[in-house]
């Protein structure tokens, strides 16, 4: 790369000649001396009144011999025409790799120097890009442009619509070459077959958990730096990752719950609790043991079973009692016990409880709200065990008055 020794005393932009130099100069200075008859936008090079002119009227006297495209510019011409010839002469120095025009090559030596100009206003994270930046936006703002013409559930990204679509479709356009499973998308596809190759290259250096794709380490890295840039607009609480926020908006700040059950009609706020609720009347075991065969409706229950029965995964035991858990949360919620913490309480009563789970199903005692219906006979119920117990006998009596 030739070396570029006249340097702009305002931006620190570097130029291979004095002319560019001065050319340039004229983007820092308000003095435009060329105007067009046609309207009053002054602009500071006679070169660029020459370009304005011509597109003003829409004249394209350059045309591409092979799909008779028309270009107001010749040099428009000259880096469309590399899209049939395949030619790439902008070269990166650091990586080999090439490119059509100049301005991508400029944007990918951003991944090698790790430079992001563009700043997030509320969250401070940074991109390369400015249209990087302008989708993340909406992260803060809501935005959601995209609307699925099936649901009207509504997107920030059309990419997500098209994912969102294929729900609606059945399509799962990516195939697995080993096992021949399909897939929605390509990237749970890319983590499958990796699963297949035990290939897991991205490694996190603090605590050395491997990962298939980079964007799964970099999530992971949150866990270390504490890192929370996505923050609720309602209360304030933040989150490692945007999905969770969503999750967590649609759980707390709405009163929507668009998806139904088949077999009893409740209601739900998310897809994922309909289909763990759904296996309650399937009896659908999804979670298989790889090393016998047994197979469990709860991926919790697979892990106690591994742990259990062939000693794979590790316990989390309690120093006070000894007592062993499949997860570090059940530990955690455990150890209240033992130091009498109860963070959860009644507003009613004052009765305090260690989780909320308990706070919840206490709550009733207040109130005579039915708020559990089967959704065979409609009959109404205080709580949810009794809702439970009545829903069996009254689908085994529907059955049995079938046969």
């Amino acid at each position: 790369m030739g070396q570029k020794r006249y340097r702009c005393s305002l931006c620190n932009k570097a130029f291979g000649t004095s002319g560019s130099l001065r050319h340039h100069m004229k983007v820092h200075s308000t003095w435009k001396p060329y105007r067009p008859h046609v309207y009053d936008k002054a602009l500071s090079l006679s070169a660029h009144l020459k370009l304005q002119m011509r597109a003003d009227p829409g004249e394209k006297p350059f045309e591409c011999a092979v799909c008779s495209t028309r270009f107001a510019r010749g040099g428009s011409l000259v880096e469309h025409s590399r899209i049939h010839t395949g030619e790439k002469q902008h070269k990166c120095h650091v990586c080999e790799k090439a490119f059509r025009q100049s301005g991508d090559l400029k944007l990918h030596m951003r991944v090698h120097t790790g430079e992001r100009p563009y700043k997030c206003s509320v969250c401070n994270m940074a991109f390369s890009r400015s249209g990087t930046l302008k989708v993340h936006m909406r992260v803060h703002t809501g935005e959601k442009p995209f609307e699925c013409t099936v649901c009207g559930r509504r997107f920030a990204l059309s990419g997500n619509l098209d994912k969102h679509s294929r729900i609606h479709s059945g399509v799962k356009p990516y195939v697995c070459h080993v096992c021949h499973n399909q897939f929605a998308e390509s990237s749970t596809l890319h983590c499958h077959v990796a699963f297949h190759l035990g290939h897991k290259p991205h490694r996190c250096h603090d605590c050395d958990k491997a990962f298939c794709r980079k964007i799964d380490l970099n999530r992971h890295m949150r866990v270390h730096t504490r890192e929370k840039p996505h923050k609720c607009l309602h209360c304030n609480k933040s989150f490692s990752r945007s999905c969770t926020l969503k999750t967590h908006k649609r759980r707390m700040h709405t009163t929507r719950k668009p998806y139904y059950c088949p077999y009893c009609g409740w209601q739900f706020k998310l897809s994922s609790d309909l289909k763990r609720h759904v296996r309650v009347h399937t009896g659908a075991k999804p979670y298989s043991c790889s090393q016998c065969s047994s197979s469990f409706t709860w991926p919790k229950q697979l892990k106690v079973h591994m742990l259990k029965s062939h000693g794979k995964g590790t316990w989390f035991t309690c120093d006070i009692c000894w007592k062993k858990f499949g997860s570090k949360w059940c530990l955690k919620r455990h150890l209240l016990r033992h130091d009498d913490v109860k963070p959860y309480v009644c507003s009613d009563c004052s009765k305090r409880f260690y989780t909320a789970r308990e706070l919840k199903a206490h709550q009733p005692v207040h109130t005579d709200v039915k708020q559990f219906i089967c959704g065979l006979c409609d009959k109404c119920f205080k709580y949810k065990p009794y809702v439970k117990q009545h829903f069996k006998k009254c689908f085994e009596q529907l059955r049995s008055n079938c046969q």
